[in-house]
C-alpha cells in the first residue's frame, strides 16, 4: 500500500468510491427524514440536537475514508474487503438513526460507527507497514482513532448530562487526530481528487433535498386530492432554490484552499456545515409542505426558519471556504447580504419563494462578477 502521487494525472473517483457514496445515501436520507418529522411536530431542540450528532457521524466517517483513499487507494483485495466492512458499518449506522431520534438510543448508531472506524484503523496500520516515509503519520492515525472509538463505546455507559459532555469530548478528539497525525509528515492526498469527491457528496445531499421536497409535495397533493397553487409555488421555489445552490457550489470549483495543511483542514472540516445544511434545507422544504396541508402546526416564522437557518449557514460556509471562484469589488458583499436577507425573509408568509429568489439572485450576481473580471 504505497502512497499515490499528488500530481497523478486524471485522478478521478473509482467505482468502489462511488459505491461507498451510494451506501451513505441511506444514512443521509434517514437523518433528513427524521429532522423533517421532528420539526413538523414542533420538537425543535430535540430535532436539531439529534440531527447534528447523527450527521457528524455520517460526515466524519465518509470524510476519513475519502482522505485515506486519496492517498492510499491501491485497489487490492484487502483494501476492497475493508471498504466493504465500512459499507456494512454505514448501513448499520443508518439503521440506528430512527432509534436515535425517537428515543435517544445511540447504541446501533455507535455500533455502526465503530465498525466503520475500526476498519479505517486497519487500513492505516496497512499503510504504516507499507509506507516507511509516513509510518509515524499512519501510526498516529491508527492509535488516535482506536482510542477515540474506545471513548465512543465508553460513552454509552453514561447518563445525561455526562453522556453529552463525554460525546463532545470524544468528538473533539476525532477532530484533533488528523491535526496531530499530519504534523509528522503530510499524507499524499490529491487536491483534484478531493475536490471531486466532496463535490460528488454535495450532489448526493442536494439530491436528498430534492427527494425530500418532492416526496412531501406529492404526499400533500394526494392528501388534498389535487395540487393547488400554493403547492405549485412551493415546488417551483424549491426547485429554483436547489438549482441555485448547485450553481453557486459548482461554478468553477477550485482547489486553492488545499495548498497547505492548515487551510486543507479548514476546508475539509468546514464542509460539515455545507453537507449538513444542504440536507437540512430539504427537510425544511418538507416542513413547508406539511404546513400547507395542516400536518405541521407551526407559525410562519417557524416554517421559514426551518429553511432559512440552514440556507443562511450554507451561503456563509460556501463563501468562507471559497469553494467557487474568487469575488472582487462590490460583489464580495453579496453572500453576507444574501444570508441576512434570507433570515429576514424567513419571517414572512412567502418565505420559501422569497428565499429562492434571493439565492437565485446571488447566483446571478456572483456569476456576472466573475465573468466580468475574466
Amino acid at each position: 500500500m504505497t502512497a499515490r502521487r499528488t500530481d497523478e494525472a486524471y485522478r478521478s473517483s473509482t467505482p468502489l468510491e462511488l459505491f461507498f457514496d451510494l451506501c451513505f445515501v441511506a444514512a443521509v436520507a434517514q437523518a433528513a427524514a427524521h429532522l423533517h418529522h421532528d420539526l413538523s411536530a414542533g420538537h425543535l431542540g430535540h430535532a436539531v440536537g439529534n440531527y447534528l450528532w447523527v450527521f457528524f457521524a455520517i460526515w466524519w466517517a465518509w470524510g476519513n475514508f475519502t482522505w485515506f483513499a486519496s492517498a492510499y487507494d491501491n485497489d487490492d483485495d484487502a483494501y476492497r474487503l475493508l471498504t466493504m466492512v465500512q459499507i456494512a458499518g454505514a448501513l448499520t449506522l443508518a439503521a440506528g438513526v430512527p432509534r436515535a431520534f425517537e428515543s435517544g438510543d445511540y447504541l446501533v448508531v455507535t455500533v455502526g460507527y465503530v465498525i466503520l472506524r475500526l476498519a479505517m484503523v486497519t487500513q492505516w496500520l496497512r499503510a504504516a507497514e507499507a509506507d516507511p516515509e509516513r509510518r509515524t503519520t499512519a501510526l498516529r492515525y491508527a492509535v488516535g482513532y482506536a482510542l477515540v472509538q474506545a471513548g465512543w463505546v465508553a460513552r454509552l455507559a453514561f447518563d445525561q448530562p455526562a453522556y453529552l459532555y463525554a460525546g463532545l469530548a470524544v468528538a473533539v478528539g476525532e477532530l484533533l487526530v488528523p491535526i496531530w497525525a499530519e504534523r509528522a509528515r503530510v499524507t499524499t492526498f490529491h487536491p483534484e481528487h478531493i475536490t471531486e469527491r466532496f463535490g460528488l457528496f454535495t450532489m448526493i445531499v442536494l439530491g436528498e433535498a430534492v427527494l425530500a421536497a418532492t416526496t412531501a409535495v406529492q404526499t400533500a397533493a394526494d392528501a388534498r386530492d389535487g395540487l393547488d397553487v400554493d403547492l405549485l409555488v412551493l415546488a417551483g421555489s424549491g426547485l429554483l432554490l436547489v438549482l441555485s445552490l448547485w450553481w453557486l457550489y459548482f461554478d468553477r470549483t477550485t482547489q486553492r484552499m488545499l495548498r497547505s495543511m492548515r487551510t486543507t483542514i479548514i476546508w475539509g472540516y468546514g464542509h460539515y456545515l455545507v453537507f449538513a445544511s444542504t440536507a437540512a434545507i430539504g427537510a425544511g422544504l418538507a416542513v413547508a409542505a406539511d404546513a400547507l396541508t395542516g400536518h405541521a402546526h407551526l407559525t410562519h416564522p417557524q416554517q421559514g426558519l426551518a429553511v432559512g437557518i440552514p440556507l443562511a449557514a450554507w451561503i456563509a460556509a460556501v463563501r468562507w471556504l471559497r469553494v467557487g471562484p474568487p469575488l472582487r469589488g462590490p460583489a464580495v458583499a453579496a453572500p453576507p447580504v444574501a444570508a441576512v436577507l434570507v433570515l429576514a425573509a424567513a419571517r414572512t408568509s412567502a418565505a420559501v419563494p422569497l428565499m429562492a429568489v434571493i439565492t437565485a439572485t446571488l447566483a446571478v450576481v456572483t456569476t456576472w462578477a466573475v465573468r466580468r473580471t475574466d
